[in-house]
């Protein structure tokens, strides 16, 4: 079995991330959702973020026929606990959008498990939960 590993906040789930997670899950067999913890979104997106809570962010990802597993992260603040997390999930391919902020440290990640990092798609502007949110005034 070939497995995908992808990683993400995903509130206010939309087109980009269908997308996305569709694109991911062509590369395997069985895809991994990595997703944030309440606490990492609001220090990431802002005191306003998460709209949803983890545990509604993660029913919405496995209602999605694409989407294999998710794993409700916990808090994480350093690279050393996200490389914990893909060494117990040996991914064989790590899925990323061409603009992922966190690129280098898993490209070095899959490089140290003899996994292999896919750009499998370019951001999809204007398809961003913070343009949502700004243009409906959440």
């Amino acid at each position: 079995m070939k497995k995908v590993l992808v990683g993400g906040c995903f509130d206010l789930i939309h087109y980009g991330h269908i997308v996305f997670l569709k694109e991911a899950r062509k590369q395997g067999d069985y895809l991994i959702v990595a997703l944030e913890s309440d606490d990492n979104v609001k220090k990431y997106k802002g005191e306003n973020r998460p709209v949803h809570k983890q545990s509604e962010r993660a029913e919405m990802l496995r209602s999605l026929r694409m989407v294999d597993e998710v794993i409700e992260l916990p808090p994480m603040n350093s690279d050393k606990e996200y490389f914990d997390l893909v060494k117990h999930v040996l991914p064989n391919v790590i899925a990323i959008t061409k603009d992922d902020p966190q690129t280098a440290n898993k490209k070095k990640q899959a490089k140290e498990i003899g996994s292999k990092v896919v750009v499998v798609i370019h951001r999809l502007e204007p398809h961003s939960t913070t343009r949502l949110i700004e243009k409906f005034e959440l």
